[in-house]
């Protein structure tokens, strides 16, 4: 498979360039495939539906085709998944996809630990260490330290912002030692990202380490989420016969969204033939994609922060994969947006509970609430024209997609996207419903361990005189 660059498609690389680097430093631009290569046909068609460790090993078979050898790769994938995503119907016609099942109890599991395996597998010759630098609005980091801690020749530096994550998570984060670190930085998401961008750019600091990203910006972390939306939507294809008797029903995935980077591997899945008609990208007041889809202008901002913490992101990096994949009529046509905020996150952990008896993270419930309010008028609404245009108003944004007629005509089934274990929201959670829900022993464990982060300002060059005294 070839990589190209979203900024210069003249670029030309491998995969093992496009991991080992993370980004373009040259450019600035984020790698992504030439191609989506799609699925054979009977492969979509099978019933039952291939277990998670088959779909994810064809899925991934194309992108690191003579550079990773069968063999190797379902060695990789075996290991990385010894869990799997898991389809929960709520309603006869949703389901939630549960992607906390893995070590760190979020959705981030699923490509730091494919990615993680990868990158060991292109290092194994180096003489040196691969410094991988990652920022974090909440659970990127603790997957990635889970996913590399102890890793030969990988050192993990993760930026989160101070005071701005759970403080379960911050457990989760503070707690590495050997190889992982973690910085609290003194500012927000932005500005932590903004510190790795930086990074990744500055010639003289990449002259002395090599330098890899695990956010989503590096197409390892983002291919291998895919793998989860292939699945579910198979399973959901063969369910719907029995739970809901519509005939030719349209599959809607309703995504939790902050850095769009779950949302970008959503759309290489349905490229690769996922049986999905389209998708709603659900976010909180950080709405800056929203309101592109809405205007037509994409407008960056400071991220403020909100109890989804995990979107807190003012200026989401993939929306530049998004808009280089496609133009903005046919991201209108597969995607739309809602968002909420904070009130409306805890009514919808609220809602979702009292309707369906679920408990809900405060990320999962802005999906749900996406999906119960469009199923139940919004998007009648919307095809009407009777919904205001204004960016401010929360809930549905104004803008059509070509699956709205599925919705009105009730041959629409959703699926939600749980992104992370409501135990690492409890007072959030406690709030809504008035009671904790349960804490898995893996959570229980890391609260009882030492913090150990380091303080950080968010100007750039504390940050590079750090690295060059540390790392």
């Amino acid at each position: 498979m070839v990589y190209t660059d979203t900024r210069d498609k003249n670029v030309k690389t491998d995969f093992r360039t496009a991991v080992l680097n993370g980004m373009n430093a040259e450019t600035g631009g984020l790698y992504i495939p030439v191609e989506f290569p799609r699925m054979d046909q009977s492969f979509l068609t099978k019933i039952p539906e291939p277990p998670f460790r088959e779909v994810a090993f064809e899925m991934a078979k194309p992108y690191v085709e003579g550079e990773i050898p069968d063999s190797n790769l379902d060695e990789i994938i075996q290991d990385a998944y010894p869990f799997a995503a898991k389809v929960v119907p709520i309603d006869r016609v949703s389901y939630v996809l549960e992607l906390f099942h893995g070590p760190t109890c979020a959705f981030k599991d699923f490509g730091a630990r494919f990615m993680a395996r990868v990158m060991s597998y292109f290092n194994r010759n180096e003489d040196d260490n691969l410094h991988i630098l990652v920022a974090t609005s909440g659970d990127t980091g603790s997957a990635v330290g889970s996913a590399f801690h102890n890793v030969p020749g990988i050192d993990v530096t993760i930026l989160y912002p101070d005071g701005k994550i759970s403080p379960l998570q911050e457990k989760q984060l503070s707690t590495f030692d050997g190889n992982v670190r973690a910085l609290r930085v003194s500012g927000t998401f932005d500005d932590c990202q903004k510190l790795v961008k930086t990074a990744f750019t500055d010639t003289d600091l990449r002259k002395k380490f090599r330098l890899s990203s695990a956010n989503s910006i590096n197409i390892s972390r983002l291919l291998p989420q895919s793998f989860y939306y292939m699945y579910s939507s198979l399973v959901v294809k063969n369910r719907i016969p029995q739970d809901s008797k519509i005939d030719d029903p349209s599959i809607v995935v309703i995504v939790p969204s902050g850095n769009f980077g779950n949302l970008t591997s959503g759309l290489i899945a349905k490229e690769m033939g996922a049986p999905i008609a389209g998708f709603v990208a659900a976010t909180n007041s950080n709405h800056t994609v929203p309101d592109w889809i809405a205007t037509g202008k994409y407008k960056a901002r400071s991220s403020v922060a909100t109890l989804s913490n995990a979107m807190d992101v003012g200026a989401p990096s993939n929306y530049e994969r998004i808009s280089a994949m496609y133009s903005l009529e046919q991201v209108r046509s597969m995607i739309a947006s809602y968002w909420a905020d904070d009130k409306g996150t805890l009514d919808a952990i609220r809602g979702c509970h009292d309707r369906t008896g679920y408990v809900i993270d405060p990320h999962g419930s802005i999906a749900w609430k996406a999906w119960y309010d469009i199923r139940n008028g919004e998007m009648q609404k919307l095809v009407n024209k009777e919904l205001s245009g204004d960016i401010n108003r929360t809930g549905l944004t104004n803008s059509a997609p070509s699956w709205a007629k599925a919705v009105v005509d009730k041959t629409a089934v959703g699926i939600i996207l749980e992104t992370a274990h409501p135990a690492k929201f409890g007072s959030t959670v406690i709030d809504a419903i008035g009671r904790e829900p349960s804490m898995p022993d893996r959570l229980e464990r890391v609260l009882s361990l030492p913090d150990r982060s380091i303080p950080m300002k968010k100007d750039y060059n504390s940050f590079k005189e750090w690295l060059v005294s540390n790392l």
